[in-house]
Parts: structure tokens; C-alpha cells; sequence
């Protein structure tokens, strides 16, 4: 049974439909990739299933539940999370402070306790505290806990971003270009990770341009192309997809000839 359900989402810019009938669906576990050229409509794509955008047309369902045009702190206490392109991370806090931050979603303390310093919110404050330091451990960065955030290599604050949200407990989990900018073995570690957290029963729907990373993890790809699907199945078979191909192909000549003028 599919965990998510994604169901002719569509949206306009400006009267350009930037996003036009998209439908898939991932299971519990599973490693979904979005992939297609530069403006193929991924990010909004994104966008529109975590909530930041509301969809012109469409449904998102997740498990079972009709989620559209919800907003995503409450996707995110039904258990759907993200990261984005661009870092989310507090650079002058700890590492540890960090992924305590993303703990508080989830907490239902009241203000008055906090303010006070009362025992409920000290057991609050502890538990959020070995539940982020368990989660550094989970993505390899326990003994970076109490250094500064700021002082990470990229790779690592990557890892720290999926980290933040992973500390939301998702069943979904939405990676947005997570190895961009990495060096080949900074991609591995992510890799490695994203394939860990799957196996744990998170489900992963991903945009990511290294191909390689792709259809090494992937269970299965969803292609666009100026924003409609134009492929969708296992590794191999969209590796062979004359459409893909030409989608692929031709953005790069595209931009040879830009380059070239």
C-alpha cells in the first residue's frame, strides 16, 4: 500500500503551467528520485507536496489521508519532513543545539513550565537533549556534538540538515538536492545514509542531480521534463528511455549554445 499518494498536481506561474498532471506514489521504505533537467519542475514539485506552495490541480494523500494545500507544520506532525536546497542550519549554535531544534515540534510543554524552569520541562529539556545526541550518532556526527555548527565541512552539515529533520520522526522524509556542492566522498557518506534511513522504514522521495547517486539508491525514478512526467519506473529501464535521453540531451545543448553565445 502507498504511504504517499501524489495525484495530477499541477500549478501556474504567471498563466506557464511550471508543474502540469504529475502522479505517483511511494511506499513505506522506499527510495523514490525525481530527476529531469534544469526547470524540469522538481523544487516545485517539492514545494507543492510539502506544503510551501498550494496546488492549482491535484491531490497529495498521505497515508490515506487527503493532506493538499496543508500547511507544513502540520504535514510535519503527520509525519512528512523536508530539507532544502540551501541550508537550514544555525551557524553560531552548537551541533548538538541544532539538532535539538528540530525536537521542538514535537514537544507539548506549556510556557509556564518553561518560563519556571519546572520538573516537567527539565525532563523535556534532558530527553530532547539524548534523543539529539542519539540522532548525531545515527548520521556519524556524535563527536562533532559540541562543536560549532559553522565549523563543519559541507558534507557534514548536509548531514546535519537531514539530521534537523529527521528529529521530526517522519515516515516521509523529502531530500532536496542533499549532495550538491559535496566532493565524491562526501556524496558517499550521504548515500550510505539516505540508504540507512530507508532500511529503518522512512520513506525517501529525492531530487538529486548526480545521476550516479541516483541509480545507486534508487528503487524507483520519476522523470520531468517543462514540468510534465515523461518517464517513470526502475533504474534501468529509465537509464534506457529513449524520452529521457532526448530530455537530457537536449538541455545540454541548450546550454552549450548559451555558453557557446
Amino acid at each position: 500500500m502507498s504511504l504517499l499518494q501524489i495525484e495530477g498536481l499541477g500549478i501556474d506561474f504567471g498563466g506557464v503551467r511550471a508543474v502540469n498532471d504529475v502522479g505517483f506514489a511511494l511506499k513505506p521504505g522506499e527510495i523514490v528520485s525525481v530527476i529531469g533537467p534544469n526547470g524540469a519542475g522538481k523544487t516545485t514539485l517539492f514545494n507543492m507536496i510539502s506544503g510551501v506552495y498550494a496546488p492549482a490541480r491535484g491531490r497529495v494523500a498521505l497515508d490515506g489521508e487527503d493532506v493538499t494545500r496543508m500547511p507544513p507544520h502540520h504535514l510535519a506532525r503527520r509525519g512528512l519532513s523536508r530539507t532544502f536546497q540551501n541550508l537550514q542550519i544555525f551557524q553560531s549554535m552548537s551541533v548538538l543545539e541544532n539538532a535539538v531544534a528540530g525536537h521542538h515540534l514535537h514537544e507539548r510543554g506549556s510556557v509556564f513550565a518553561d518560563l519556571f524552569s519546572l520538573p516537567a520541562a527539565r525532563r523535556r529539556s534532558r530527553a530532547s537533549e539524548e534523543s539529539a545526541r542519539a540522532l548525531l550518532d545515527r548520521v556519524g556526527l556524535g563527536r562533532a556534538a559540541e562543536q560549532e555548527a559553522g565549523s563543519l565541512s559541507y558534507g557534514a552539515l548536509k548531514r546535519l540538515e537531514i539530521a534537523r529533520a529527521l528529529a521530526l520522526k517522519p515516515r516521509v522524509l523529502l531530500l532536496d538536492e542533499p549532495a550538491a556542492g559535496c566532493n565524491a566522498v562526501e556524496t558517499e557518506e550521504i548515500d550510505h545514509l539516505i540508504a540507512k534511513v530507508a532500511a529503518e522504514g522512512v520513506s525517501i522521495l529525492l531530487v538529486e542531480h548526480d545521476m550516479k547517486m541516483v541509480m545507486r539508491i534508487s528503487n524507483h525514478i520519476v522523470v520531468l521534463d517543462h514540468g510534465e512526467k515523461i518517464a517513470e519506473g526502475e533504474p534501468a529501464a529509465i537509464a534506457r528511455d529513449p524520452r529521457v535521453i532526448e530530455a537530457y540531451l537536449g538541455a545540454q545543448a541548450t546550454e552549450a549554445q548559451n555558453a557557446d553565445g
